[in-house]
């Protein structure tokens, strides 16, 4: 029976994706490991590849088709002895990627494979609906005024998750438009109008119109949809509060510079590295910071598994030093310097930047002082680091000079209190000024 090649999941929050490359043909022969099609995450580009043998009979997702949802059907193969009369069509291509399944809508893909001796077509997918009706053309008709007539003002369907999620943004659910089965409103659908994906917006901007001004439209990669979705959902959910601390890193660097004069090349620690270990530890000798909020309680991890932001084309990653506390400074520079070189060749696997418990986000190296920067759920920390600059300090009441670095560390106040925050910052701050002590 012909084989259905599915979306795959890709990480455990992946709901969607974009089939960004199809690296077969309809005609083509492939065995178990082949790559079939490169599928672009929230996180990263990856290849899936075959499970199985079989003759390409139909690609059902375009190239480059974007919130092609998890599990649906994406391509069929035919085994030995199959022929194109074998194959049914799959009914969930219609609901869930908005391709049309009426044979008269199909289009048909002229396939150059001498090879090839099955009937030929591929389904044409048509462009992901957006969630707002297509007659809106003001910021008022993005749910937040009246004015709009819906299909259906007795029932509307949405999911639950994207009933919560609209009441928290105060979107009205009568004003979109659902891209799930039978016009269901999805989580998706309340991202795309969350993040601002809305061409009414740019259509309604009376500047652009009046003064002609010139600009370039970069259209939202996945990544960029997703960092949009989920830091607004931060911002508008998550209780912020920031707590900042001046460092005095003269020790560290002479501790640094130390190291990796007896290093012989064989490494070399930056700042971040140091901190990266300093962070793990202050976690484990304050474990109430290491923490989440969920509806059933709050989770204190173990583990000091920290995330790093690591700026990438088009956005940022945050792969993960596990165990941060109990690595020394030699194998945390290596899984580092690794960790971002992959990153940016978007080579990562989901394991390698999903699950830690507490972020760092590091702009010293542009120079910036200090920053305040967004929690990334479900973590309830994340420390802002900025650059080591010479500045006068008082010591024993004498004024003297020295290289003072600012933390800003940003808590969700649901998880840890503003007590548990500034313990935690002290102690933080003790192992940065006297690196010394991260060994005792």
């Amino acid at each position: 029976m012909p084989v259905k090649i599915l979306m795959p999941a890709l990480s455990p929050t992946m709901t969607d994706g974009k089939l960004a490359k199809w690296n077969v043909s309809i005609g083509d022969n492939v065995v178990s490991g082949d790559v079939l099609a490169e599928i672009e995450t929230d996180k990263a580009t990856m290849e899936v590849e075959a499970v199985e043998e079989g003759k390409v009979a139909k690609l059902l997702v375009q190239e480059g088709s974007e919130n092609v949802a998890v599990n649906s059907v994406i391509a069929i193969l035919l085994e030995d002895g199959e022929t194109a009369d074998d194959i049914e069509l799959p009914k969930e291509t219609s609901s869930e990627n908005d391709a049309v399944d009426d044979t008269d809508d199909l289009e048909p893909v002229e396939d150059t494979s001498p090879e090839n001796n099955v009937e030929i077509s591929v389904l044409q997918s048509r462009p992901e609906a957006l969630p707002v009706k297509a007659d809106q053309t003001s910021l008022g008709s993005l749910g937040f005024a009246e004015g709009i007539d819906t299909v259906n003002k007795e029932r509307i369907l949405a999911s639950p998750l994207a009933k919560r999620m609209a009441s928290q943004a105060g979107i009205g659910l009568d004003k979109i438009s659902g891209s799930g089965p039978n016009g269901r409103i999805v989580k998706r659908d309340i991202e795309t109008v969350i993040s601002g994906g809305l061409p009414a917006v740019v259509a309604a901007s009376p500047t652009s119109d009046t003064n002609n001004q010139e600009y370039e439209l970069i259209e939202h990669s996945t990544m960029r949809k997703t960092i949009a979705a989920r830091l607004t959902e931060s911002k508008q959910t998550v209780p912020h509060f920031y707590l900042r601390v001046d460092c005095e890193i003269d020790k560290l660097l002479e501790f640094r510079a130390e190291l990796n004069k007896k290093a012989d090349g064989a490494f070399k620690l930056s700042i971040n590295d140091i901190i990266i270990k300093a962070a793990g530890v202050a976690l484990k000798k304050v474990p109430n910071a290491n923490a989440c909020w969920t509806e059933a309680g709050i989770k204190v991890f173990k583990s000091a598994d920290i995330s790093i932001a690591v700026s990438v084309e088009g956005g940022l990653i945050t792969p993960i030093i596990f165990n941060a506390d109990g690595k020394g400074l030699e194998q945390i520079s290596k899984e580092m310097r690794e960790l971002a070189e992959r990153a940016r060749d978007g080579k990562l696997s989901p394991e390698e930047y999903t699950g830690g418990t507490f972020s760092i986000s590091n702009l010293g190296m542009y120079g910036v002082k200090s920053f305040d920067a967004v929690i990334n759920p479900p973590q309830a920390c994340i420390l802002a680091v900025g650059a080591g600059q010479q500045s006068p300090v008082v010591h024993n009441g004498a004024l003297a000079v020295a290289t003072v670095m600012n933390l800003t560390l940003s808590a969700d106040h649901r998880a840890v209190d503003g007590a548990v925050a500034a313990e935690y910052m002290k102690c933080l701050s003790g192992l940065i000024e006297d690196p010394m002590t991260m060994l005792l």
